[in-house]
């Protein structure tokens, strides 16, 4: 499996920061957003063709601009006989995910993570508490802690599962650990992403 790194639009030394916190090693391709426009599908598409892939199975990580170039490249990949294991969007605010393949959001605060969910919430999503800068959860993803929203049905198959700490939210004074449904585990944006590496590519 290939795991693709589709950046946004910010200095390439982010990214660089990015996969070193997650310890990313073999059959990783970053695509080349410096180079090419980091929301460009058809750019992100033909660049895939271009490499030496170790199989038709892909896990996308994207971020910011580069979640639209990244959702159409994966779209027209699982189209043409692909098998996309995985897509992770990071804070990719106003961009509809299409449920063709397990989704995953993460945000940088709570109001990307709620406007974002109206365009397509995904199987889980994280959102970073208290709120870090857009480009600090990418840079430093080990530097924001936030929580794990998980649906009803998904907890009892994940828990003691996560790598994270189930705990009490304080919401306008009351503290809970469920929300509307859903219950909110504590973790870093490094952890969950490592977690869903670990179920997808090492699981």
């Amino acid at each position: 499996m290939n795991v693709i790194i589709c950046p946004g639009i910010h200095p390439p030394e982010l990214t660089d920061s990015f996969v070193a916190s997650l310890s990313i090693d073999d059959n990783l391709l970053v695509f080349p957003a410096n180079q090419y426009p980091a929301y460009s599908s058809w750019h992100i598409y033909h660049w895939l063709q271009q490499q030496k892939l170790v199989s038709q199975e892909l896990l996308f990580i994207t971020f910011s601009a580069g979640v639209v170039g990244g959702m159409g490249a994966a779209i027209s990949l699982q189209l043409r006989g692909f098998k996309i294991v995985a897509f992770i969007a990071i804070d990719g605010w106003g961009v509809p995910l299409l449920p063709m393949f397990p989704l995953y959001r993460l945000s940088h605060d709570y109001f990307t993570h709620w406007s974002s969910a109206i365009l397509g919430r995904g199987n889980e999503s994280f959102y970073v508490e208290p709120s870090k800068s857009h480009l600090e959860l990418w840079r430093s993803p080990e530097t924001c802690q936030g929580w794990r929203v998980l649906r009803n049905e998904e907890v009892e198959g994940d828990r003691g599962n996560s790598g994270a700490t189930p705990r009490r939210r304080k919401t306008q004074g009351n503290a809970h650990r469920w929300k509307t449904g859903r219950l909110l585990l504590r973790c870093s944006a490094r952890d969950y992403i490592k977690l869903l590496l670990n179920k997808y590519v090492n699981g």
